[in-house]
């Protein structure tokens, strides 16, 4: 058989039992006794057997795997997210193709498209803006969407969120402890729910204290973007004291600017808030002050909600924000 692909036909003729039996075998949910298990495995191992998930896929209707598709992975925030879901979608006995796309929504569109010939059971989007009219024919064709770290104002998609509002008022709070004279915010994305959200809840939580935004500059979640945003909240002759960051990533490079170019000490100089809690944020070089995004709960809830719509079929578009923790490090006074 060196020349052709090997079949389920020749497992089963090889390990002496049905054909049925095989596909059962190799069908994530799907059991067979152990005996005939140790069979079909030896036989398929010998022969190089290998299933065609594909294939598969155009029998059952159903091919097992997940699309998750990934703005970017330069946060490490997104690498631990992707790993997390992986793993978890895994477990249920699902497959994931990785996609990477842009933040803006009009971009998207191809990725999903070529995400649709993969026969998907469903998507998941890490931080990545759909629109409304590409979800509904993700809808028409039976394939669940879900939000994951994002969300938009509509009731077509399913979404998994901190609550971004209430952690933007948990930074405030941690700033307003050492009664800062001049509060900064470095925001990222403007277009993106999370920062809509964070800078909101900040805000309001700055104004209800009695006390207005000295500075705000945009650093598009990105380091570079971020690092020179600082040195223009900086560049003035009264600058922050007191500096909220829209995400750990940008807070990195903010931190950078600060100590090795502005030569200010933190939080002596500038107090300074995160958010997320990356693995990053706890290393003794930053030790930074942030407001910790529930991960796992939030991994767990998103598969929990995707596998009810395509196991159980539940069509109600639930939005799910879990509560984040602030973190109290070394940065702030």
């Amino acid at each position: 058989m060196s020349g052709k692909p090997v079949t389920s036909v020749d497992v089963a003729r090889k390990a002496g039992v049905s054909q049925s039996a095989v596909s059962r075998f190799f069908t994530p949910g799907a059991s067979v006794s152990k005996k005939m298990a140790d069979k079909i495995r030896v036989a398929a191992d010998e022969l190089g057997y290998r299933p065609n998930v594909l294939a598969r896929a155009m029998i059952t209707g159903k091919s097992r795997i997940i699309g998750l598709v990934v703005y970017y992975l330069e946060n490490q925030f997104y690498p631990e997210a992707v790993e997390k879901l992986s793993i978890a979608l895994q477990e249920n006995g699902y497959h994931v193709l990785l996609f990477m796309a842009s933040n803006t929504i009009g971009d998207v569109e191809p990725v999903i498209q070529e995400i649709m010939g993969y026969r998907v059971d469903g998507i998941v989007m890490v931080s990545v803006s759909i629109s409304s009219t590409l979800a509904e024919r993700c809808n028409g064709l039976g394939i669940p969407v879900l939000l994951f770290n994002r969300d938009q104002r509509d009731d077509v998609l399913r979404a998994v969120t901190s609550d971004n509002y209430a952690g933007g008022r948990m930074a405030a709070e941690l700033l307003l402890r050492s009664n800062p004279k001049r509060i900064a915010h470095l925001a990222g994305f403007g277009g993106a729910s999370t920062q809509i959200d964070r800078e909101a809840g900040f805000t309001d939580a700055l104004r209800e204290a009695g006390r207005d935004l000295h500075a705000r500059e945009d650093g598009n979640f990105h380091y570079s973007d971020a690092a020179d945003a600082t040195r223009l909240l900086f560049d003035v002759p009264e600058p922050p004291d007191a500096l909220f960051v829209s995400d750990d990533h940008m807070a990195l490079a903010a931190m950078d600017v600060i100590r090795h170019e502005l030569n200010l000490r933190i939080p002596e100089d500038v107090a300074v808030v995160g958010f997320d809690d990356i693995p990053q944020a706890s290393w003794p070089s930053f030790n930074l002050t942030t407001i910790r995004q529930p991960i796992n709960q939030m991994v767990s809830a998103a598969v929990g909600e995707l596998l009810g719509a395509i196991e159980d079929g539940n069509t109600e578009v639930r939005k799910i924000r879990l509560p984040p923790v602030p973190v109290v490090r070394g940065t702030t006074r």
